[in-house]
């Protein structure tokens, strides 16, 4: 009968020491079961799940081991494995993973402690917990950015739930929580696409021309509970545009050079285009912002509203149908079908209630800085952090995409 043995090596990590360890244990013809390695602040946490054959016997394995790792002056546990408790953990790793994302301009333990928690009241078990953002700097000020990511198994009964219970804790401390599965698709989107105001750039387009129409006031009144969700996006954006009648075409190029980006938003679209994504503007607002958009940022495809302009002034309407929810999620289908590739494939990202739709649609919609409502009702939300922060939900490490797109 072969044994089971786990050894936990713990210690200051020294190059070489995965070679020595496996090559004593390679000549005694040792099968390696599982197998994991963490270093944090060069001090490594090592383990092994070994069967040693019966021939061999674990006694003299162990016996050099301990022996070489107490002169590299290393600790080490062993413990042995029965049959019953190793045929167990293997069932165990047949349960659905699932990627707990936590997202903060600073990692406390008490937040942890909350998502660790919630987690283990759900029936989950942590496998991993990685930190994806670079190591901070001591001094870096305000503009930190932090994330963690936990590698989570087991089967929670009511997943809604889990959700509320994340979204609860992640407005109580301030921080952003993704839960999601970890299927063949988290790693192998292919298309992101974007609302545009409030979401790719800081402002609502239709606010900053109505500022210039000595309108603005009351346009932003109407915008506002729109994106909260109280009125009918088509009917708001039809009375809006109305107060714009007259305006002279002249402002637009005023107003678009204006335009702040969103934070992050540059570095994630450089970003994605260098690891060879597709993007889009899928927006409720204005061909010509987007436009100046697509041309800065390299965009693939633009969809929005074409303001009509008729001897040099704004009419008060838009020329053909109007993008709204509803065809935002429509167009978000055509696109993949263009690109041949599945929904599950796709990013949605956007602020307002009419950008439910297309979140809904897409394999991973996020709501950004979003109205309680939006947020409650999409699947994921960031709002402590820029765009850039969508890298994380895909798992991508800082080092990886400082590599694919240096900031």
């Amino acid at each position: 009968m072969s044994e089971l043995v786990l050894i936990n090596v713990s210690g200051r990590d020294k190059p070489g020491l995965t070679s020595e360890i496996t090559g004593i244990m390679g000549r005694y013809d040792v099968r390696i079961l599982d197998i994991g390695q963490a270093v944090i602040h060069d001090y490594l946490t090592w383990g092994i799940l070994a069967e040693i054959p019966d021939e061999s016997q674990a006694s003299p394995v162990i016996r050099e081991l301990l022996f070489r790792l107490h002169s590299l002056d290393l600790q080490v546990r062993f413990a042995p494995i029965t049959e019953a408790e190793y045929q167990q953990w293997a069932e165990g790793r047949n349960r659905a993973c699932y990627m707990v994302t936590l997202l903060s301009r600073d990692i406390k333990a008490e937040q942890i402690a909350r998502v660790s928690e919630i987690t283990a009241r759900h029936g989950l078990n942590i496998d991993n917990i990685t930190r994806l953002s670079a190591r901070p700097s001591l001094d870096q000020g305000d503009n930190r950015i932090a994330c963690v990511e936990f590698s989570v198994r087991g089967t929670p009964e009511d997943l809604e739930d889990l959700r509320s219970d994340f979204l609860k804790i992640a407005g109580d401390m301030n921080v952003d929580i993704a839960f999601q599965e970890d299927s063949i698709f988290r790693r192998n989107r292919r298309l992101v696409v974007f609302d545009m105001d409030s979401t790719l750039i800081e402002a609502e387009v239709i606010d900053e021309l109505a500022l210039e129409a000595g309108v603005g006031e009351q346009v932003s009144e109407i915008t506002e509970r729109a994106m909260r969700g109280e009125l009918d996006f088509s009917e708001s954006f039809a009375e809006r545009l109305a107060l714009l009648k007259g305006l002279d075409e002249s402002v637009l190029e005023r107003i678009a050079a204006r335009l702040t980006m969103t934070e992050g938003a540059e570095y994630l679209i450089r970003t994605l285009r260098s690891l060879g994504y597709r993007t889009a503007i899928l927006s409720g607002g204005f061909n010509y912002f987007a436009r100046h958009l697509q041309a800065r940022l390299g965009i693939d495809y633009v969809y929005a509203n074409e303001l009509e302009i008729v001897d040099g002034k704004v009419t008060g309407r838009v020329a053909g149908p109007i993008v709204d929810g509803a065809r935002k999620a429509q167009l978000l289908l055509e696109i993949a079908e263009r690109e041949k590739i599945s929904r599950e494939q796709v990013i949605a990202v956007g602020d307002g209630a009419n950008d439910l739709p297309m979140l809904s649609q897409a394999g991973l919609g996020v709501a950004f800085r979003a109205k309680p409502l939006v947020k409650e009702s999409a699947r994921h939300a960031i709002s402590t952090l820029g765009l850039d922060a969508i890298l994380y939900l895909l798992g991508y490490r800082e080092s990886e995409t400082r590599l694919a797109s240096p900031r």
